[in-house]
């Protein structure tokens, strides 16, 4: 490093009262510090954008740590090392990392996976070969564990997990993939993009509704990217003993949404409801990602993204996100 880096990075700059504004965010430039001993120096090229970041936006979350205000944001990420002083990770090296929201990323060694972009386009490593794809996976075959011939509902199915997990359910043996989607364009798209059998309009109403007739005989999986009225159809339509995994709840995330008023009804259908963090399942990342870059290979697995350009833009996709304005994976390529 001949001379000191600048780059920009996004903070936050306030915790929002319901849905997040621009001024809830920061754009700065900052100083980028030089590595030490086992750390590399990433000039990042891609960032994921992701609905759970709104969670982390709040003071009090479930999950992973609040973002502090003041400070710089953080989530997926992919890059090139521009400088190392780690073994076996050179120069010139692709890895993906937690240090989003950022131009430059000083990452630690372990932290930083080399990923193989000879296999697939770089940024796949952020959705249907990373973190998005691999929630799918754990949640279809540890969580509920699709058998042959089951029949499964997936929810938020256009959206980054939604549409891996539609797929990949079929790929596990299930019999029959209803997906929902906001509008018909993204509902067509679930049939004739991602393999989907029924694609459910949650914007023409009825959801409840629109499920009995598309699982006339009920669900055996329930995939919940949505909560609310979803997961409240869902469970009137499981069949007795069915699973569902609870992945997130995006119908949430900025205003509370009442419990659903049928939870008895997981009591006398003997219903398994389990939520999961995919940060349990890093285990199954390899296994995962064998099976899913011979699906891309040959048109099993499909996978889109929504992409925006610059570091300055990610504040507006995560807003967009929540929305529901992306198909795929949300991205931004800086």
């Amino acid at each position: 490093m001949n001379q000191p880096l600048s780059g920009q990075e996004v903070r936050l700059a306030a915790r929002p009262h319901g849905e997040p504004t621009p001024a809830d965010f920061e754009l700065t430039t900052a100083p980028v510090p030089v590595p030490k001993a086992g750390q590399v120096l990433v000039r990042n090229t891609w960032i994921s954008v992701d609905p759970y970041m709104r969670g982390r936006m709040d003071e009090v979350t479930g999950g992973l740590p609040p973002f502090r205000i003041g400070e710089v944001m953080d989530g997926g990420a992919l890059g090139e090392v521009i400088a190392s002083e780690a073994d076996g990770i050179p120069v010139g090296a692709t890895v993906s990392h937690f240090l989003g929201w950022r131009e430059y990323a000083v990452v630690d060694a372990a932290d930083a996976l080399v990923v193989d972009t000879t296999v697939a386009p770089p940024e796949s490593y952020l959705g249907v070969l990373g973190v998005t794809g691999l929630t799918a996976y754990a949640a279809l075959t540890r969580i509920v564990q699709v058998r042959e011939g089951d029949i499964v509902f997936v929810s938020a199915a256009a959206g980054a997990v939604g549409s891996v997990a539609g797929q990949v359910a079929k790929q596990l043996g299930a019999a029959r993939v209803i997906g929902s989607a906001g509008g018909p364009l993204k509902a067509k798209k679930l049939i004739e993009d991602f393999g989907f059998d029924v694609a459910l309009d949650y914007w023409a109403g009825d959801l409840a509704g629109q499920l009995r007739a598309a699982a006339p005989d009920g669900l055996d999986v329930y995939l919940d990217n949505v909560g609310g009225d979803h997961l409240r159809a869902a469970i009137d339509n499981l069949r007795p003993h069915g699973r569902a995994a609870l992945i997130g709840s995006v119908s949430g995330y900025n205003t509370a949404v009442p419990a659903p008023d049928n939870l008895l009804d997981v009591v006398y259908k003997s219903l398994t409801l389990r939520g999961i963090q995919v940060t349990d399942h890093f285990d199954l990342l390899g296994e995962y990602v064998g099976r899913a870059v011979r699906w891309l290979a040959d048109g099993r697995l499909r996978a889109e993204s929504t992409v925006v350009d610059g570091l300055a833009e990610a504040p507006g996709a995560l807003i967009g996100v929540l929305r529901g304005a992306n198909t795929g994976k949300m991205l931004v390529r800086i």
